[in-house]
């Protein structure tokens, strides 16, 4: 994968189930942006399995500044939200919560059953998920006035730039999207242009 692309959902996946032994580790992914987001799925998931006892969860939330959280929730320490981390890690996808609900069946897993078994959810909950690629994009300001419109136009059809906000008033202002990868040479380009002023987007 290059380097200005990751992976994400943007949609939540099927409900997966995963049995061992008795206990039911019922699988879910979610798209996330925030911690906020994070809390709404969960208490989504609490009201739905209110008689649950472990609501196990590992998001990862960033592309070039990851944050990332792995929560046992009252299992043995680092038997569920790490063995769930590391799937997220492994399918290589972030802006992702991934909550296993456990039903427990009357035995013990013990802490080795209870990773493998996490594991398994978590890897089930991906496998129904829809896993898109998207690209880390660098936004431009544009400012020109009309008699340069063909100019710019032209350098936005063969480039392939979105343009995600135009305003046009008594002179043109362009808010164009761009590959990180390809920002600096399309800047040059827009730079060199004669009376349009390009500057990178906060």
């Amino acid at each position: 994968m290059k380097e200005d692309a990751y992976k994400t959902i943007e949609i939540a996946s099927e409900e997966t189930l995963f049995k061992e032994k008795g206990s039911k580790f019922f699988g879910y992914a979610f798209p996330v942006l925030s911690e906020d987001d994070v809390k709404g799925c969960l208490e989504i998931l609490k009201k739905k399995h209110h008689s649950a006892r472990h609501f196990c969860y590992a998001y990862q939330i960033g592309v070039e500044h990851i944050q990332y959280r792995a929560n046992d929730d009252g299992e043995p320490n680092n038997s569920a939200g790490l063995p769930i981390y590391g799937q997220i890690q492994s399918f290589e996808v972030t802006n992702i919560l991934i909550v296993s609900v456990r039903y427990f069946g009357g035995t013990k897993l013990g802490v080795g059953g209870l990773i493998s078994a996490y594991k398994k959810s978590a890897q089930l909950a991906l496998d129904a998920s829809e896993i898109l690629e998207k690209t880390i994009n660098t936004q431009f300001k544009l400012t020109f006035n009309y008699d340069l419109m063909n100019a710019v136009m032209r350098i936005v059809k063969e480039k392939q730039i979105d343009i995600v906000h135009q305003k046009l008033e008594m002179g043109c202002t362009y808010i164009i999207s761009v590959r990180k990868n390809d920002a600096k040479s399309i800047f040059q380009i827009f730079d060199a242009l004669y009376k349009v002023a390009i500057k990178e987007m906060e």
